[in-house]
């Protein structure tokens, strides 16, 4: 297991927009971070209100929005409109090419999220978009399947052998994945303070495993987390 520590991790501020970078992104550039596997981008984003991301292209990746806080509003070439808040969980293909715009659907409070980049298994796949809500008792001291490559139990679909997990732990909650031997692994804290694999870890620490690992979680205090398995 290879800990990320969150103050290691690359970013900027731009006054509108903190953000930080788990992999090499935008004017950060690391050739030890390049991404995990399939898993390219991980970037903890905070946005002031009213502000965000002017429209602007994206091509042959899937985007994962995840909010922790506020609301943030979407719209793309492919003619959808949304808001994502916490609970949901939003899927986009940019394939073949999609222009889209992020803001903080606010004017008075910051919109907090996770933006995930993971390549897909083929280039030039038509764009498409996937947006669901998931009950938050169901992540509670258990792991709830939020994204798949089946999209099974109600997750959204990504086209990458990809399962992506989330779970709510509270304090003394645990839960455990298995990894098997040909899978990798990334463990990323999105709240609180837990121990992973008898390490301490804390908002917005990462952690990179490998296959025939055991991913221990056991919150120290109220936490949330996202787990990773993905194709090697």
């Amino acid at each position: 297991m290879i800990i990320r520590k969150s103050s290691d991790r690359g970013g900027a501020n731009f006054g509108w927009l903190n953000t930080k970078h788990s992999f090499s992104f935008g004017q950060y550039f690391d050739a030890a971070h390049m991404g995990h596997g399939p898993l390219r981008v991980l970037n903890e984003d905070r946005v002031s209100p009213g502000a965000g991301f002017d429209t602007h292209g994206h091509q042959d990746m899937e985007i994962i929005s995840y909010v922790l806080d506020g609301a943030l509003e979407h719209e793309d070439s492919l003619g959808t409109g949304s808001v994502i808040q916490p609970g949901d969980v939003q899927r986009m293909s940019a394939g073949t090419g999609v222009r889209h715009s992020e803001y903080n659907h606010s004017k008075d409070e910051p919109v907090h999220f996770l933006q995930i980049w993971i390549m897909p298994e083929r280039n030039g796949a038509e764009p498409g978009y996937e947006q669901k809500s998931f009950a938050p008792r169901d992540a509670e001291d258990r792991l709830q399947l939020v994204g798949s490559r089946d999209g099974r139990d109600g997750s959204v679909t990504i086209h990458q052998n990809v399962d992506l997990y989330r779970t709510r732990l509270s304090a003394g909650g645990a839960v455990s994945h298995a990894l098997a031997q040909d899978r990798l692994g990334w463990v990323q804290i999105a709240r609180g303070r837990v121990e992973l694999n008898g390490e301490t870890l804390e908002a917005g620490d990462g952690a990179q495993l490998s296959g025939a690992e055991e991913i221990s979680l056991r919150g120290l205090e109220d936490a949330e987390a996202l787990i990773f398995d993905m194709a090697a």
